[in-house]
C-alpha cells in the first residue's frame, strides 16, 4: 500500500454519512516524503469544492505563516482528520472520527514524517487520543511512540479571533527553531511526554477562552 493506493480506495468512500453531502473526498497533498506533516481537523467549502486541504482563507495565512520560517507547501505534507466536509462546517461527530482516523493513521504510517503539528483541538485531541484544550499544550515538544508532535493553533481561529495571530506566529517561529534541532540530532531532550488527561472520542470545538499560555521549549 502506498498513498496513491490509499487515496484511490478511499475516491468513493461511503463508511459514513459524510459521503451523502461532500462534493469529492480530501486525501491529502504534499510531499508524500516529508519530515514535516500538517496535520487539521475537516475540509470546508472551498476544499470540497477543489479537493484540496487548506486553500481557502486559513489555507492563506497558513502559507504565509510557512514561508515566515522558509518553508514552502511543496517541502511538507497537508491533511486533515476528516476527510469529507461536515454539512455547514459544523463539528465532526464521534462515529466519523473514529471511521476517518485509520486512514490518517495510515498517511502517517507511509509518509514516516519525523515531526507532526496538529491545527486546532480536533486534530491534537484525535493524535494525543486525550482530552486537552489546544491553549495548554500549544507550542509544545511532544514526544510520541513514533514521531514528535507540536500541536498549533488552527489558522481558521486566528483569523476569527485577532488576538491569536500574535501566539500563533510565535509558535511558528519556535517550530523553527525545532526544526532547527532536528535536522542536528533526532532526539530532543526537551520533549515531554503526552499530557496524562482523560480520553475523550469527542474533542471538543476550538474555543480559546483562555488567553494562550506562552510556554517555553528550550
Amino acid at each position: 500500500m502506498d498513498l496513491t493506493k490509499l487515496s484511490a480506495s478511499l475516491h468513493d468512500c461511503q463508511r459514513c454519512q459524510l459521503s451523502t453531502g461532500r462534493t469529492q473526498v480530501v486525501f491529502g497533498t504534499g510531499n508524500p516524503q516529508a519530515s514535516i506533516m500538517f496535520v487539521g481537523e475537516a475540509p470546508g467549502f472551498y476544499e470540497d469544492r477543489e479537493g484540496i486541504p487548506f486553500v481557502g482563507a486559513a489555507g492563506k495565512l497558513l502559507t504565509e505563516l510557512l514561508q515566515s520560517i522558509g518553508l514552502e507547501r511543496s517541502d511538507i505534507y497537508i491533511a486533515n482528520v476528516i476527510k469529507c466536509r461536515p454539512p455547514n462546517n459544523r463539528d465532526p461527530l464521534p462515529d466519523e472520527i473514529d471511521t476517518c482516523k485509520p486512514f490518517l493513521l495510515q498517511q502517517i504510517a507511509l509518509i514516516q514524517p519525523k515531526l507532526v503539528c496538529t491545527l486546532g483541538n480536533f486534530a491534537t485531541q484525535t493524535l494525543l487520543e486525550k482530552k486537552v484544550g489546544i491553549t495548554k499544550v500549544r507550542g509544545q515538544v511532544i514526544q510520541l511512540k513514533h514521531f514528535v508532535l507540536f500541536p498549533l493553533l488552527h489558522p481558521a481561529a486566528a483569523l476569527h479571533q485577532g488576538n491569536l495571530r500574535v501566539p500563533l506566529k510565535e509558535d511558528f517561529q519556535k517550530l523553527k527553531t525545532v526544526l532547527e534541532q532536528m535536522s542536528k540530532t533526532p532526539f530532543l531532550p526537551n520533549a515531554s511526554s503526552p499530557p496524562t488527561l482523560s480520553t475523550s472520542k469527542a474533542p471538543s470545538k476550538e474555543v480559546p477562552a483562555d488567553p494562550p499560555t506562552q510556554m517555553n521549549l528550550f
